[in-house]
C-alpha cells in the first residue's frame, strides 16, 4: 500500500469511516505487526501492541496532517509503543529481579525464523522497513538517524548473511 492510498485513508478516518479504519487495518496489519516484532521479539507482546498502535490511531486521528506521510505516522507511533513496551518489561525485570520468564513464540516461516537467528534488531528492521514497507535507504537512515550508506551496507550485509543461513537450512 503506497502513501497516497495510507493518506487517503486516515483523511477518511478522521471523518469517521469506520469502513475506511477496517481498510486501513487490513491492508497495514502485517507490515506493522513485522516492525513491532523486530522490536519486541515476542509474539504475545506483538499482538498486544498491535492493537494498541490501531487504538492510539483511531484515537489521535485529528492529529494526523492530511498530505504527509501516514506510513511514517503510523509507524512512529508503533515505534513509540513498542519502545514504551521495552521499557515497561525492563523496569518489570528491575522491580522483580529477575529476567522475564515470557515465552517467545516464533512468526511462523523458514525465513523470518532464520532472520531472527540471523540479524540483529536493527538489520531486521531495515530489512522489514525496506522490504515489507517499501521504504528507501534514504528514508530509512532518515527514520533511524543513521547516514544512507550505514543503512544500504547493513541491508546488502543482511541479506548476504540471510542467504548464507538459508543455505545451509
Amino acid at each position: 500500500m503506497d502513501e497516497r492510498q495510507i493518506d487517503k485513508l486516515l483523511t477518511r478516518i478522521s471523518t469517521g469511516d469506520n469502513e475506511a479504519f477496517e481498510e486501513l487495518y487490513e491492508k497495514t496489519k502485517r507490515g506493522v505487526f513485522s516492525f513491532v516484532y523486530s522490536y519486541l521479539d515476542n509474539y504475545a507482546s506483538t499482538e498486544d501492541v498491535m492493537q494498541t498502535v490501531y487504538l492510539k490511531i483511531k484515537l489521535n486521528i485529528d492529529k494526523y496532517k492530511q498530505g504527509t506521510n501516514g506510513r511514517a505516522w503510523m509507524l512512529q507511533i508503533a515505534k513509540n509503543l513498542a519502545l514504551n513496551e521495552l521499557k515497561r518489561r525492563k523496569n518489570a525485570e528491575y522491580n522483580d529481579g529477575l529476567i522475564s520468564s515470557e515465552p517467545t513464540v516464533a512468526l511462523s516461516g523458514e525465513v523470518t525464523d532464520t532472520m531472527r537467528r540471523t540479524l540483529t534488531v536493527e538489520e531486521r528492521q531495515i530489512v522489514i522497513l525496506h522490504v515489507l514497507w517499501g521504504y528507501k535507504h534514504r528514508e530509512i537512515a532518515k527514520e533511524l538517524g543513521v547516514p544512507t550508506g550505514t543503512v544500504t551496507s547493513k541491508y546488502k550485509r543482511s541479506v548476504s548473511k540471510m542467504q548464507a543461513a538459508l543455505k545451509e537450512v
